[in-house]
């Protein structure tokens, strides 16, 4: 599935973000809370999660110290492995074919940005976006995805809200430690 054919699909559920960002309840930077949009179309896989950089890293300001800056780059190869993250049933067959992250962490923020955030540190919000296609040879194995080893690696993340679409049509759903496991 094209990444605008995703966009388009999930457009009710951003709208109902936003709305809920609007009242409070629901906001899209939330320490702890990361956004989990998946979609299955025939034999291709898509995940989009982003997440505030504190869930992954411990921080969202620019790192400068080594011990920082070794933290995000720990944490970008980890994510480059979303096989490591979330457990996809073997009989399924699904290998990856793209991952693309983006961060202002990881350089992708002008330096002007960075400074500006530097001089409102106690106000800037850092988020990590990870967007990953797999290719699954038996699709319809795909009952489940276990995200498990996600909150392993990442305690700090409390849950993810997940918009999926799937050969049952849309559904959401709400994943924590206790139960990360997302049903098709």
């Amino acid at each position: 599935m094209r990444p605008l054919l995703l966009a388009v699909a999930l457009l009710p559920f951003a709208a109902q973000a936003h709305d809920e960002h609007e009242h409070g309840s629901l906001g899209k930077h939330e320490h702890g809370v990361a956004q989990l949009n998946a979609a299955l179309d025939g034999k291709t896989l898509e995940l989009e999660l982003d997440s505030p950089a504190m869930n992954l890293v411990g921080f969202e300001h620019a790192a400068t110290s080594a011990a920082d800056k070794a933290t995000v780059a720990t944490t970008q190869a980890q994510l480059k492995q979303p096989l490591q993250l979330v457990k996809l049933p073997a009989s399924a067959q699904c290998s990856v074919q793209s991952v693309e992250l983006s961060s202002p962490l990881f350089g992708d923020a002008p330096e002007a940005d960075d400074h500006d955030h530097d001089e409102h540190e106690g106000h800037q919000h850092a988020d990590i976006h990870a967007h990953y296609q797999l290719t699954c040879a038996q699709p319809q194995e795909l009952a489940t995805l276990d995200f498990a080893p996600l909150f392993k690696r990442f305690p700090t993340t409390q849950k993810i809200q997940v918009q999926l679409i799937g050969p049952s049509g849309q559904q959401g759903a709400e994943l924590t430690a206790a139960n990360p496991t997302l049903n098709f």
